[in-house]
């Protein structure tokens, strides 16, 4: 199953993904009337009760009615506005660590910071250049994890059963801002710098998550070209580590580093500008698309 916030006709929806098509479950629901959730936010932290509300309205013979074609919607981030900070883990490809630095840099410790809610932008929408501020504009395709449940001092054997779903991130940057400052937060929180979609992906659909591969380009061209099955931490050993004193929600979401190839990286480094365009393909769940503009 492939969930998506989506807009037609001015108002939001809970929409599932069916090849070209969406179903806007919320209007399904409603003409039903069935009690269902506004957003995608709170209907993951539903669990199971969502899932079996779902499957009942989508069995019904009026679910035609309430579907549209993608090209009819206008996709939102599949979750518009995270709860809280969106968590980041950085230096998660050896190659990524070595291009940002040297093989000092590999980190031994799982390395964490956040981007701010007010980052967060869906498929297709602009990103900002904040050419006011910064010149060091840069892009990090990443896959995303969306959590499903609540947990605290997450067990190895059980930390994939906390995942609801996937998705893709693209970590805009402000290095520029991130070196200025000695931290994360600024340089990555810009409005806008956080792209995510086009839609989260159930976890059943995604049987190997640490085998899928992960192509970023930038105007056709190829700049990353990675694979899940090189991160440095894998993913039950992320989950175990941020939830070690602290809980993590359903809703909550986690990117999981970037590969090799950031324009940071390049000889001589090559940054964003307005009119670039970029394309994030990972393997199961499709491509995150977004233009910078002035």
């Amino acid at each position: 199953m492939k969930w998506v916030t989506a807009v037609k006709h001015g108002e939001s929806f809970i929409g599932l993904v069916q090849e070209e098509q969406v179903v806007n479950v919320s209007e399904l629901a409603k003409s039903k009337e069935v009690e269902f959730p506004r957003t995608l936010l709170e209907a993951i932290a539903l669990g199971d009760e969502f899932m079996e509300k779902v499957e009942s309205l989508i069995s019904s013979n009026l679910a035609a009615n309430h579907t549209y074609n993608l090209n009819e919607i206008q996709l939102k981030a599949p979750i518009p506005r995270p709860s809280k900070n969106v968590f980041c883990i950085g230096k998660n490809y050896r190659d990524h660590a070595i291009e940002m630095g040297s093989e000092a840099d590999i980190p031994e410790d799982i390395m964490v910071f956040s981007k701010a809610p007010t980052s967060v932008i869906g498929h297709d929408e602009e990103i900002p250049s904040h050419s006011s501020i910064t010149d060091q504009l840069d892009y990090e395709g990443e896959l995303a994890i969306i959590i499903g449940k609540t947990g605290t001092s997450i067990k190895k054997e059980e930390a994939m059963d906390y995942i609801f779903g996937f998705t893709i991130i693209n970590d805009i940057t402000a290095r520029d801002l991130q070196q200025k400052h000695k931290q994360f937060l600024l340089g990555k929180s810009l409005n806008g710098t956080c792209p995510m979609g086009p839609w989260i992906v159930h976890h059943s659909e995604i049987p190997n998550p640490e085998n899928l591969s992960i192509v970023t380009k930038v105007n056709g061209e190829v700049r990353q070209n990675g694979n899940t099955s090189d991160f440095i931490f894998d993913i039950p050993t992320m989950l175990i580590e941020l939830s070690k004193g602290m809980t993590l929600e359903a809703g909550d979401i986690i990117a999981t580093g970037t590969p090799a190839g950031v324009g940071k990286g390049m000889k001589p480094p090559v940054f964003l500008k307005p009119r670039d365009v970029i394309e994030i393909t990972i393997e199961g769940i499709g491509t995150l698309r977004n233009e910078i503009v002035e």
